[in-house]
């Protein structure tokens, strides 16, 4: 078994920057190599917690958030009070997609393109339940496509209250955050994205969007995002291929 010192040697020593995107993300990138390549064979330790944090000059919560997104790839098996294991030198899942907070969803979106379908008034009972909208109103509604590279992550369905829809046009969409693109136009600052999140199955006219087949399961995500002010603003549906991505979160213990 090799020493801390030893196994710290595998990892590339370099620092952090938050100009690179979410430090969790970047400290996984470096830890996942020397698995992937198999220096770190299965059934091995890595180093402690704590050796990490001190070798990259990032805090412990940074740690232990890049050893679940290894974990939930199925490349590590976390052990109480031990320093985790190698569990697979392959992804066995499709990407992990932690929800914290808005750097996550960002960072999700990262090296992402949108390919705006379009942009138009629609009706939808989303309209009246999230945004105020009168029966069979019609209000602003984009429709849009998450792409990585020739990858399509997500079919993207956003809805605005009549406020906000009728000052954007569709050349104000450029950004791949749409949020972004809301806060930046009308000078808000977006206090919370509440999230549902749901399974659906992909029907013909979705399959062909998403290039899936019919009738394969769909992972839904609803974000309502909310100003400061407590006014919901906008409406993001997303449908993701379910075999491709899943979402993890933190369920803190707060019974005491």
């Amino acid at each position: 078994m090799r020493d801390s010192n030893s196994l710290l040697e595998l990892f590339p020593k370099r620092a952090l920057a938050r100009e690179g995107g979410p430090l969790y993300r970047q400290l996984a990138d470096i830890l996942r190599r020397p698995i992937s390549d198999g220096v770190l064979a299965v059934g091995e330790e890595l180093p402690k917690e704590a050796s990490i944090a001190e070798h990259f000059g990032v805090s412990l919560i940074t740690v232990r958030h890049a050893l679940r997104d290894l974990e939930g790839n199925g490349l590590i098996r976390k052990r109480s009070a031990k320093p985790a294991v190698v569990a697979a030198r392959e992804t066995e899942t499709g990407p992990v997609w932690h929800m914290a907070n808005f750097t996550d969803i960002a960072a999700f979106a990262r090296d992402a393109s949108l390919d705006v379908l379009s942009y138009r008034r629609e009706t939808s009972s989303l309209l009246q339940h999230y945004l105020g909208a009168r029966k069979g109103e019609a209000g602003y509604c984009l429709r849009s496509v998450l792409k990585a590279g020739d990858e399509k992550k997500a079919y993207v369905t956003t809805y605005f209250p009549a406020e906000i829809g009728e000052r954007l046009s569709r050349r104000d969409f450029t950004d791949v955050l749409i949020f972004d693109t809301v806060q930046r136009k009308f000078g808000l600052r977006l206090a919370v994205a509440h999230m549902t999140v749901r399974a659906e199955v992909a029907d013909e006219s979705m399959a062909e969007a998403l290039d899936v087949e019919p009738g394969s399961a769909l992972l839904t995500v609803e974000m309502l995002y909310q100003a400061s002010d407590g006014r919901n603003v906008e409406l993001s549906v997303a449908r993701h291929p379910a075999d491709r991505f899943s979402i993890t979160y933190d369920a803190p213990n707060d019974r005491g």
